[in-house]
């Protein structure tokens, strides 16, 4: 089924003709990727891969091969028809292909695209996309083999020969010193795929059947596999190089033949090849910018009237403003189909990373990516069309070794072949062992005790003004203990109010999987007494986090709470989930026994000891084509164009176990990614509330505030804690970063590598007459502090804030200045601030 990657033109019963072999160059004795290689006489082709082997095969009775590369001699071959032969050749460079360069001192040529004949082609390039594009078809598919594989790169020979390696020396590889990653490799990560593709033009479908997937599998304990997957996928993206904006590495450069190329790129015509059917135009390309988010490098394309790329080598310049990236090259070639058109059939992306993008160690990963048996407008059952746009069959991870031998379109190198055994046997050896205990402990904040582990370590030790300094010690179980059962627990103790908090959980999976695995399948129940600051959510931190101790202003707004729930989580393939909940909610107020602003008090000037609620919910969430790495406390979404779509209802329920209350609760969220190009990306989300029900301010919607001094991108950084209240509101959320565009023409910060983000966030709402504790007395009242109120309505107009800031300082600090613009009167509002967050991107 994987056997080759060649379209053929000519269907005959004989026996079939299989060259293959390999391509070097005669001189360096190198392999040489990309060689065009076809029976001379037909249509029938193919290209070298990135190890310079080809597989070419014919029904018919072909008796030449001709094999051909820019900047080479090309050769035909003779061959006997209807047998199988294996054909090394070498090419000779062809120097009469080679051009003196002329450097002149004289005044230098402005360049210009009016009557440049490099932009009349590629604008013919760019004139011809659509009927190039696989997307042109009614109906295609193809079989696909991927690769990836990560290897510890440039290593220096000293560093091998450190004494903590000896037991590792089987890892190493070598390779030439002049390839991408140097002389030295360490291979850490492999993984396979073998699929079945198909395109439907209308309506638009695009779906993949995984038939085989091999990778290499780390302890669970330590890693997250599949999350591991899916980000290096996300970062190694099918470069298709006729969208207009391409995606590598979560950012999306402009594509050479792009709509809008000939402003951003310069275009030259380098060389002609005349020996080749079709003729070809090499056309050489440069950003006009050299730090904006463009590749470098050169395209060929056909003289045949379809103005087809038939190669692309793709680089990025090396002042580009992309993080941590030393060197990267995309290799495309493209064969001719039946219908004379062009189809990708192979790609080699290669990127090393490093700190240093000069020397030192650095990581080096390359994508190879082969299509064979390309069939066109050939409809098939409506049923193949249905369903997931990914589906992995159910015996995709159990295939033998023998199954890939014959299912592979080439064979594996001897350091890739043994990269699944060597990283099997390397977590077998104790120091390996104790080393990942420790990467896990710092970056995760877990201590492994097999069956159980303690953490988060960040949370060990915070303080605020109600209980002064807090410990906290706690853990949980892992999947030594058991795969379906889990429980975490934590205490605390604050020796301000000299109380105990604790936190106790159980979870059941449904699904004989881990609860932190896709889909997610479980049952948990949970009760936690412990305090809470009211308004505040955080993303993928804990409260308890120890930096989150220092905030501005006061901080002296919390409740104890007692929470008991149940849920029930259910997940699909599809990306597409539910969840349903019981929750028994006990608020009281840390009030001014111990010295806090808080209180429940009515209108009568009575205290209420608690508010007591009892709701049931439901929620439904639909993220399609959502990646994400599962962590140790949360799953972080890899950021991509899908939106993402969540609603909510909750019901209280007046009489059931103690609560007061009876309320409906209805929230909606849209979140999504738009990219713009080279004006980089907008994250958007749009949000909507409304309770209907008498319920007292604890219950209304408590807006999200944030007085910590770092950024928090879905709170109001400006807002103080339980500022305002609503029943019912909208609100809307925008954050632009342009990537450097701006910054990228200014001579004295283009070299900072910094990017420019702004920020403007908007809340309208407003509290029917029914809640508003001003008309009712027997309401629980707003708190205030030293007589003066701190909550308040969005009666009176939307609550909006900004900000301007810049991004990428020293590659990891974002740094903002927030304005306020409305509610400028209340008391402790701050008008403006300086925020700080911190995130790796590249």
């Amino acid at each position: 089924m994987f056997s080759g990657i060649v379209i053929s033109s000519e269907v005959n019963a004989q026996t079939p003709t299989i060259i293959r072999g390999t391509v070097t160059d005669k001189k360096s004795k190198e392999p040489l990727p990309a060689v065009s290689v076809s029976f001379v006489g037909t249509t029938i082709g193919t290209s070298a891969n990135s190890r310079g082997t080809y597989v070419l095969r014919s029904n018919g009775t072909p008796t030449s091969v001709k094999f051909s590369f820019i900047g080479y001699q090309s050769v035909v071959k003779t061959i006997t028809p209807g047998t199988e032969q294996e054909l090394n050749v070498a090419l000779s460079e062809d120097n009469t292909l080679l051009k003196e360069v002329v450097i002149n001192a004289g005044k230098k040529t402005r360049y210009r695209n009016k009557g440049n004949p490099a932009v009349e082609l590629i604008r013919q390039v760019i004139a011809h996309k659509n009927q190039n594009r696989v997307e042109n078809y009614n109906y295609a598919e193809y079989h696909q083999y991927e690769k990836m594989v990560f290897a510890l790169s440039n290593l220096s020979d000293k560093f091998l020969d450190k004494r903590m390696f000896r037991n590792y020396q089987f890892l190493f590889q070598q390779q030439d010193s002049t390839e991408i990653g140097g002389k030295n490799l360490l291979p850490v990560y492999m993984e396979e795929k073998l699929s079945h593709n198909f395109f439907r033009k209308d309506p638009y479908v695009k779906k993949q059947f995984i038939e085989a997937n091999k990778q290499v599998k780390y302890d669970p304990n330590f890693v997250d596999n599949r999350g591991l997957s899916s980000y290096f996928n996300r970062m190694y993206q099918d470069i298709n190089i006729y969208d207009n904006n391409v995606s590598m590495l979560g950012n999306q450069l402009l594509s050479p033949i792009a709509d809008g190329a000939p402003t951003f790129y310069k275009f030259f015509i380098t060389d002609t090849l005349k020996d080749v059917s079709p003729n070809l135009i090499e056309l050489s390309f440069t950003p006009r910018t050299t730090t904006d988010l463009l590749f470098e490098g050169r395209i060929y394309v056909t003289m045949d009237g379809n103005y087809a790329v038939e190669k692309a080598v793709l680089g990025v310049n090396k002042n580009i403003n992309l993080n941590f990236v030393r060197q990267m090259q995309a290799t495309l070639a493209f064969e001719k189909a039946t219908d004379a058109k062009y189809h990708l059939s192979q790609s080699d992306l290669k990127i090393e990373f490093g700190l240093n993008k000069k020397k030192g160690g650095g990581i080096l990963g390359e994508r190879v990516v082969m299509l064979s048996n390309f069939i066109i407008n050939v409809p098939r059952p409506l049923q193949t069309y249905q369903g997931a746009a990914e589906i992995t069959m159910p015996d995709a991870t159990d295939k033998d070794e023998d199954y890939w031998s014959k299912n592979r379109p080439d064979s594996l190198k001897a350091s890739e072949a043994n990269i699944y055994k060597n990283i099997d046997s390397l977590q077998k050896i104790p120091s390996f062992r104790r080393t990942m205990d420790l990467v896990t402990l710092v970056l995760a904040g877990y201590k492994s005790y097999g069956p159980f582990e303690v953490g988060p370590v960040n949370t060990f030790y915070n303080f605020n003004p109600i209980e002064g300094f807090r410990l906290r010690l706690g853990g949980r179980t892992t999947t030594t203990l058991s795969k379906r059962y889990y429980s975490e627990v934590y205490g605390a103790y604050g020796f301000k109010d000299q109380k105990f908090k604790y936190f106790v959980s159980g979870t059941y999976s449904l699904n004989n999987k881990s609860i932190y695995s896709f889909p997610q399948s479980y049952v948990r129940l949970s009760f936690q007494h412990d305090t809470k600051i009211p308004g505040q959510e955080l993303q993928f931190v804990q409260e308890d986090n120890f930096l989150l101790s220092f905030k501005r202003g006061k901080n002296d707004i919390l409740t104890y709470n007692d929470v008991f729930r149940f849920d029930y989580v259910q997940e699909f393939l599809g990306h597409f989930s539910y969840k349903i909940g019981f929750k028994k909610w006990n608020q009281r107020a840390a009030g001014p026994d111990v010295g806090g602003a808080l209180y429940f008090r009515d209108g009568f000037g009575n205290n209420v000891d608690r508010v007591q609620s009892m709701e049931v919910s439901g929620e439904v969430r639909y993220a399609p084509h959502e990646k994400f790495y599962q962590g140790k406390l949360y799953r972080t979404p890899i950021p991509d164009k899908y939106p993402i779509f969540t609603l909510r209802y909750q019901q209280g329920i007046k009489g059931a176990l103690g609560a007061d209350y009876r309320y409906e609760n209805f929230t909606a969220n849209i979140a999504k990614r738009f990219y713009l190009s080279q004006l980089g990306y907008a994250d958007v989300s749009t949000e909507g509330g409304f309770i209907g029900g008498k319920v007292p301010f604890p219950l209304l919607d408590i807006h999200h505030a944030n007085q910590s001094y770092a950024l928090q991108l879905q709170s109001y950084n400006l807002m103080n804690f339980q500022e305002f209240v609503s029943d019912h509101y909208a609100a809307l959320n925008i954050d632009q970063n342009f990537n450097g565009f701006f910054f990228n023409k200014i001579p004295l910060l283009q070299k900072l590598k910094w990017r420019e983000v702004i920020s403007y966030k908007v809340l309208w709402g407003g509290l029917r007459g029914v809640n508003d504790p001003a008309k009712d007395p027997r309401l629980l009242q707003f708190p205030e502090r030293d007589g003066v109120p701190f909550t308040y309505t969005l009666n009176h107009g939307p609550y909006q804030e900004g900000s301007i800031g810049i991004a990428n300082i020293f590659k990891v600090l974002r740094l903002d200045y927030v304005e306020r613009f409305t509610y400028l009167n209340h008391p402790y509002a701050p008008k403006n601030g300086i925020r700080v967050f911190i995130i790796l991107q590249f």
